[in-house]
């Protein structure tokens, strides 16, 4: 069996991350997947949070997700999200701004569509001050 994975986090706008790495941790829609090199093959949704990637030369690397699909084969992992923040990244002013305005905004809905829209924004802004604190307390 292979000690390491290929791993990519793409977001829609960049490759975040592209290494060997020796196990993944996300936010799968049922619970925390964790992946080890040679897993079966899977697809699946994921949640907002935090992808924690153990890179095979040592150490890890944290991306925020605001959610999206994950592939995996046996000797590649590959994370699709429309958005993906490297932890170093991610300004916990500007997410407690949005997270205020998501706030407000699920206060002010004038539609079940409003209300349904400021409701993901406000879920995706808490994961992502989650994700915040989990990568500063690694450090």
């Amino acid at each position: 069996m292979a000690h390491t994975i290929h791993v990519d986090v793409v977001s829609a706008e960049e490759s975040i991350f592209a290494g060997e790495a020796k196990f993944v941790a996300l936010p799968g829609e049922a619970g925390e997947l964790g992946i080890l090199p040679g897993h079966i093959p899977l697809i699946t949704r994921i949640k907002p949070g935090a992808v924690r990637i153990e890179k095979a030369e040592g150490g890890e690397e944290f991306v925020f997700v605001a959610g999206g699909i994950l592939e995996v084969q046996p000797n590649r992992i590959t994370v699709l999200s429309d958005t993906a923040i490297r932890g170093q990244d991610l300004d916990e002013a500007k997410a407690n701004d949005a997270r205020k305005q998501a706030e407000e905004a699920v206060k002010n809905a004038k539609s079940d569509l409003d209300l349904a829209k400021a409701t993901s924004e406000l879920a995706i802004m808490a994961a992502q001050i989650a994700a915040l604190r989990k990568y500063r307390q690694k450090k």
